[in-house]
Parts: structure tokens; C-alpha cells; sequence
């Protein structure tokens, strides 16, 4: 008797622990839960976290991630409004916004990133149709001629850029996904390309858009060049100008000088002055070896003809 009461209340430990633990469930931290019962949600998403309670056996409970996951789209060639392919891939942040939601109309992550696949790629696609190729890879950093498309012209002025067309795609997009528990944090291009007949095009733009900038570049440089070169011959005559002037000054004032001085030492001894005077004649006339006929009555013979 003892062993069936002690068999019974073990059975009966056993089944109460089965019951508790099928009973309570922990929901971690980052996740959220929805409880169903025979395939039907109970109640709202249990989205703190801790320990919870449950019917148990008759009540099952579905966990999902309540942090930001990652959808990520096939690269696809998508053709713009003005006929040129572009390749894009692009990226998108969501999160899991009511689980209960979710559950019914997605039941699982997997199932998620297909219909996101269908909402993303179909308003990429219907806004890069409407939108010509310069929309797309145009963002408001940086100058169109750095990409080759030269100085932006009446054609080439953008109504948004490609920042703004996320913003547009993402817009569009957020309108859909709220029926299916989903939100959409945002949506990124990830990478733009072009396709390959297009990048020859435009790497062929960008090298004549680089010899036309050296080339001005140049011109800048020769102009700056004749110009100072031009200040500096400037400069340079009037420095020479001023010297000349200053030369011919000094000149002027030492030739008066020794007029002065002739014109004193004439007047204390004129026959001193005219000796002295010709001497210098003789000096500046004749040179080495060099033969001088004169009259014996020149002037010139004056002094000559008194030296034995």
C-alpha cells in the first residue's frame, strides 16, 4: 500500500512539475511573443521582457525579434526614365511593428523578406522609371563634372537627387507594409553602377571633362604668368629709368664739377691750363707705336718741339 501511495504521489509530483513548466515560459530580451490557442491568437503581443504564464499544453507561444533586422534586395538592372540602364542594389532596415499582426498575415521572417522583396523592388523599379539617370546618381555632395557630366545644364538640373529618391521609396513603401505588422525603418542604395556600355560613355565624359578643366587650368596659370611677367618688365624699366636718370644726374653735376675746376685752373695759370689740355690731346691721340704728322707751326708742335 505504502509503495502505490509513494508511486502515486511521485507520478503526482511529476505531472504537477510537466504542468508547471509547460504552464510558465521566459521571454528574452529583444524578442516579443504572441500566444495561440489551437492555431488562434490570445490576447495582445507580449513584448516585456521576463517571466509569463500560459495555458498549459492548449496554449503554444511564437517568439520574434523585436530588434531592427536586415532586408537586402538582388542587384537588378533597372532602365531610368531617359532609356539608360542603371544597377542598383539597394538595402532596407525593418522591425517586427505588431507581432500579433505579423503573425497572421506573415507567420514567419522568412516569408517577410519575400514580400518585401515584392513591395521594395516593385517601387524602386516604378520610381526609377519615372526618373531620368542623373536623379539617381546624383546626390547634393558633390558637382555633376566630377562624374563626367560637365557643368550642370537646363537637361541636367535635378528636381530631387538620389538621397531624396530613398526618402520616396521608403514613403511608398511604409504605405504597405503596416498590413502586414511590418515597419520600415528605411531604405538605402547600397550601391549604384552603371551597366557596362554606359560606363565607357561616361568614363569617356569624365576624361574630357578633366582636359577641359587642366586646360583652363592652364590658361589661368599662362594668364597670371604674362601678368606678372608684365609687372615685372614694368618694374624693371622704371628701375632702370630711375638709374639712368640718376646716372645722367650725377654725370651732370660731376661735369660741372670739372668745369668749374678747368675754369679755376685757367684763370690761375692759363698757360698751365692749355700745357695740361694738351696733353690730354696728346694722350687721346696718339697710342703705342703710333706715327703723327704734324706742321712745325701746329699747335699741336707748341710743346713737342721744346722737349731735348
Amino acid at each position: 500500500m505504502n509503495t502505490i501511495l509513494r508511486g502515486v504521489l511521485i507520478a503526482a509530483v511529476v505531472a504537477a512539475g510537466v504542468v508547471l513548466a509547460n504552464a510558465f515560459f521566459v521571454l528574452p530580451e529583444g524578442k516579443q511573443a504572441v500566444i495561440t490557442q489551437f492555431g488562434r491568437p490570445v490576447g495582445k503581443p507580449i513584448t516585456q521582457a521576463g517571466l509569463k504564464f500560459k495555458t498549459p499544453f492548449i496554449q503554444e507561444v511564437t517568439f520574434f525579434d523585436k530588434m531592427i533586422l536586415i532586408w537586402d534586395g538582388d542587384p537588378n538592372q533597372i532602365p531610368t526614365n531617359d532609356k539608360t540602364f542603371v544597377y542598383l542594389d539597394i538595402t532596407a532596415r525593418w522591425r517586427i511593428s505588431n507581432a500579433l499582426v505579423f503573425l497572421q498575415a506573415v507567420n514567419n521572417e522568412n516569408r517577410a523578406m519575400t514580400i518585401l522583396d515584392d513591395i521594395i523592388d516593385g517601387t524602386v523599379r516604378d520610381l526609377v522609371n519615372k526618373n531620368d539617370l542623373v536623379e539617381i546618381i546624383r546626390s547634393s555632395d558633390w558637382k555633376p563634372e566630377e562624374m563626367g557630366f560637365g557643368p550642370a545644364g537646363k537637361d541636367e538640373q535635378i528636381r530631387y537627387g538620389r538621397d531624396k529618391i530613398s526618402a520616396l521609396i521608403h514613403a511608398a513603401a511604409s504605405k504597405v507594409t503596416p498590413q502586414y505588422g511590418i515597419e520600415l525603418v528605411d531604405v538605402m542604395f547600397k550601391r549604384v553602377n552603371y551597366i557596362e556600355t554606359v560606363q565607357q560613355r561616361v568614363y569617356e565624359r569624365m576624361i574630357s571633362e578633366r582636359k577641359r578643366i587642366a586646360a583652363e587650368k592652364r590658361s589661368t596659370g599662362e594668364g597670371q604668368k604674362s601678368e606678372i611677367l608684365g609687372k615685372l618688365e614694368r618694374e624693371l624699366r622704371e628701375v632702370s629709368s630711375k638709374a639712368v636718370r640718376e646716372t645722367q644726374e650725377i654725370k651732370g653735376r660731376a661735369d660741372g664739377e670739372a668745369a668749374r675746376i678747368y675754369a679755376a685752373a685757367y684763370n690761375q695759370d692759363p698757360e698751365f691750363y692749355a700745357f695740361s689740355k694738351t696733353l690730354d690731346a696728346y694722350r687721346h691721340t696718339m697710342g703705342e707705336n703710333t706715327r703723327l704728322v704734324i706742321s712745325p707751326d701746329s699747335p699741336f708742335y707748341r710743346y713737342l718741339k721744346t722737349v731735348k
